[in-house]
Parts: structure tokens; C-alpha cells; sequence
């Protein structure tokens, strides 16, 4: 089980947070995505339902028969009328685009991305017009499956890591409580974050006198 050293060290790192993970169903490492392709995706994602997102993401595919995948020349070749006669605002038009120009230049290279650390990721990937630190760390966490990343600005985080460890602090000062509790994650706060998710998913709660 490729988790199972992972499992071991957040347990014994930090009980409360691996009687959740025991509570919880297993996570199975997932294989890495294309990182060009995750992007779009999560663009057209933005701020929409999941039923919308993926009407509109096979809208959008339609555009580029027979296999459906966006080369980047291609997207950069479609006007936007085209791009918004699929469902996509003027916005995400422009922010595809910049996406398609930016794997042009070879800025969006596996081997490159994935050695980086993961303030240089997210700095990397946020130069593109429409990409935030969000977007860049689930890119980091699902596309790529790293295994040591936070985000301590995800609400599902937020609201998990308050229940299970009882915080009361809001903003700024949630956060820093949030990384400080995940320090003893590394090097695989990745995989605990995906355990907080899954706790708010399946109603998991672990009670106060687990220590």
C-alpha cells in the first residue's frame, strides 16, 4: 500500500487527525494528469456547479474533433464569439487562451513543474492571467498528486481542521494555527488534507477525548 508510510507518520504525528484517517475510507494514490489539460479544466470549473462545468467542458471539447483535446494553437486560433458560443464568459474566454499561450512558450513543462518547491509552483503557475493560489495548489494536490502540500485558504480545510481540532480563530489567525498544526504533517500534508475533505464528505467526527 503506497500509503501506508504516510498513514503511519500523521498517525503517530498526530492522533487526532489519524483516528479520523481510521475512521475514514482509504485514499489510493491517483496517477498524474496533464497538467495543460487540468488547467483548462479548472478554469472552466470556476464558480459554477459541477453539472455546468461539465456540460460546458464537453461543449468545449466539441471544438476540436475528432479526439476532443485542446491544442494549445487551436484554442489560440478560435475567436472569442466561438469560445463563448459553447458557454464560457468573456473571462474564462481570455483566461483559456492565456493558458494555450503560456504551454506555447513550454512554460507548463512536467519534468520543470514538478521539481519546483511549492511557493515556486503556485508563484509559477499564478503569472497566468486567471490562475490564483488556490487553483495552483489543487493543480499541485490532484493533477500532480504532491505529497506535501497545504492550503490553509480552502474552505473545506478551514471548516474540517475547526471541527476536529475545536478552533475558534477566524481569518488571518486561523490560518496560522492551520499551518502551525500541519507542520507535523510534512512530508505528507497532501494526503491529510485529502482525509479532511473526506470527513466533511462522510459526516466522520472524532470526539474530544481522542488523544
Amino acid at each position: 500500500m503506497l500509503n501506508q508510510a504516510a498513514i503511519e507518520h500523521l498517525t503517530a504525528a498526530d492522533p487526532r487527525l489519524g483516528a479520523l484517517i481510521a475512521a475514514g475510507r482509504e485514499i489510493h494514490p491517483r496517477p498524474h494528469e496533464d497538467l495543460y489539460l487540468a488547467l483548462l479544466r479548472a478554469i472552466v470549473s470556476q464558480q459554477i456547479s459541477t453539472k455546468a462545468a461539465a456540460a460546458i467542458w464537453k461543449r468545449f471539447q466539441s471544438l476540436f474533433p475528432p479526439e476532443g483535446y485542446p491544442e494549445p494553437r487551436e484554442v489560440l486560433a478560435l475567436t472569442e464569439d466561438e469560445l463563448r458560443a459553447v458557454g464560457l464568459s468573456r473571462q474564462k474566454a481570455g483566461y483559456l487562451k492565456a493558458i494555450a499561450e503560456y504551454n506555447e512558450r513550454g512554460l507548463l513543462d512536467y519534468d520543470h513543474l514538478t521539481g519546483l518547491s511549492e511557493e515556486a509552483f503556485t508563484q509559477h503557475l499564478t503569472a497566468i492571467r486567471g490562475v490564483g493560489r488556490w487553483t495552483a495548489q489543487m493543480l499541485q494536490m490532484f493533477a500532480l498528486d504532491q505529497p506535501d502540500v497545504f492550503s490553509e485558504g480552502d474552505m473545506g480545510v478551514q471548516n474540517a481542521m475547526r471541527r476536529l481540532y475545536g478552533l475558534e480563530e477566524t481569518g488571518r489567525a486561523l490560518q496560522k494555527r492551520m499551518l502551525a498544526i500541519a507542520e507535523a504533517w510534512r512530508p505528507y500534508r497532501t494526503l491529510a488534507c485529502k482525509y479532511l475533505w473526506q470527513s466533511l464528505d462522510n459526516g466522520t467526527q472524532i470526539p474530544p477525548t481522542v488523544e
